[in-house]
């Protein structure tokens, strides 16, 4: 099979061939000859990645209730977003609430194809974060808790050893300690949900903390000018940094600001999207949580300026990321799907298009002057799953 689309700064137009669902050859199109998909004015990507997922359309992550061919069809309602490979994420409850919600996804994954090949595996974004207003975020503080190492073990059991990262507070005694043992057992730790010091910060680095979980968010409303937790981790260049960038979690100068100095090689686009995303604005819920969608498509706890996840799709993301920083197309390309996969050692079969690669893409345009993304195809192994008729 072959497809053609534009790559690259140059906006090179190449044809891209593909045998066994793995990209085989790429090399400069031959307009004097057809392609089977694809035109001079599509681009051509690697298919999106996104390791902060709560659910979408309708389909939620973190309710007990949400049944394996639920979780299937939001994986492929994804697909019209450009996402081909996610985490899906299971926040801060009660013991017994998040082992349901594990249970789920890995019956998804045993049940679904279509689920397991996109689960590059789970994020567990709490409980062992902080209890304070403003850091907490959404997170209900009764559930909120110290990093209890015996207790993650039987989440990882349940979960078939498929927790991948998990998001904490290092300002918790326990949290060193953890880390560790989580490192040791190649756990991605992120620090997020915060109110830690600049020394807890620095140690919680130390002892392998690889990644801020949705940097400038879960925070308190107003910090110390310096030193402070933001910064703290913004100066790491051992961490990663995720950022949620749709015009709520971060101002467009912020972004700027951020991407600069973390730089777009060590940055990863997220959505932290809900089961609202895709949806009406209205009222919804993240597990037993009550959230409203604004007509601005702002996610919050109903009468508090807390942010509750958003309904960010991730080819919205790119373009956001485009239009409020300095980054190129292409960069904010690489912080959807190379760096993503580069965290998560995944990167010798997703994220880039090379040879050898698993043919995962998207062809898309784009529209330069309006800072616009939209899908046209995506395919996964090579095959068709989502085609827009334009």
């Amino acid at each position: 099979m072959k497809i053609r689309g534009k790559t690259g700064a140059g906006d090179n137009l190449v044809d891209l061939f593909i045998s066994d669902g793995r990209i085989t050859e790429i090399r400069p199109a031959d307009i004097s000859q057809t392609s089977d998909i694809g035109d001079q004015d599509l681009r051509l990507a690697p298919g999106l990645i996104d390791i902060q997922l709560n659910g979408y359309d309708g389909v939620d992550f973190n309710d007990t209730n949400t049944s394996a061919e639920q979780l299937a069809e939001a994986t492929m309602r994804l697909w019209r977003t450009g996402v081909t490979a996610f985490c899906p994420t299971v926040i801060t409850e009660s013991a017994e609430h998040i082992t349901g919600c594990l249970s789920n996804l890995i019956r998804a994954a045993d049940e679904f194809p279509e689920f397991q090949r996109a689960m590059l595996g789970i994020h567990l974004e709490g409980p062992f974060i902080s209890s304070e207003d403003g850091p907490r975020g959404a997170h209900p503080r009764a559930h909120t808790r110290p990093p209890d190492w015996d207790q993650f073990q039987r989440w990882q059991e349940t979960a078939e050893g498929q927790i991948r990262i998990i998001t904490l507070s290092p300002e918790w005694p326990e949290s060193a300690k953890f880390i560790e043992r989580a490192t040791d057992s190649r756990v991605i730790v992120a620090i997020g949900h915060t109110a830690a010091t600049q020394m807890q910060i620095t140690d919680a680095v130390r002892a392998g903390a690889r990644l801020s979980t949705h940097l400038g968010n879960g925070s308190h409303a107003k910090i110390d000018r310096h030193p402070n937790y933001i910064w703290e981790q913004l100066a790491a260049d051992e961490l990663w940094a995720s950022f949620i960038v749709d015009g709520h979690h971060l101002p467009s100068s912020v972004v700027k600001c951020f991407l600069r100095c973390k730089t777009t090689r060590r940055s990863i686009l997220v959505t932290d999207a809900i089961a609202a995303a895709g949806r009406p604005a209205g009222q919804y819920r993240l597990g037993n949580i009550e959230v409203e969608v604004t007509p601005e498509r702002r996610v919050c706890l109903p009468g508090t300026p807390y942010l509750a996840g958003s309904v960010l799709e991730m080819h919205e993301a790119v373009a956001k990321t485009v239009l409020y920083s300095d980054a190129t197309l292409d960069e904010a390309l690489e912080m959807a799907s190379r760096n993503p996969a580069q965290m998560l050692d995944v990167d010798d079969r997703f994220g880039s298009l090379e040879t050898g690669m698993q043919a995962d893409l998207v062809l898309f345009r784009w529209n330069n002057g309006a800072k616009t993304l939209d899908v046209g195809t995506t395919m996964i192994n090579g095959k068709v799953v989502f085609q827009n008729l334009w």
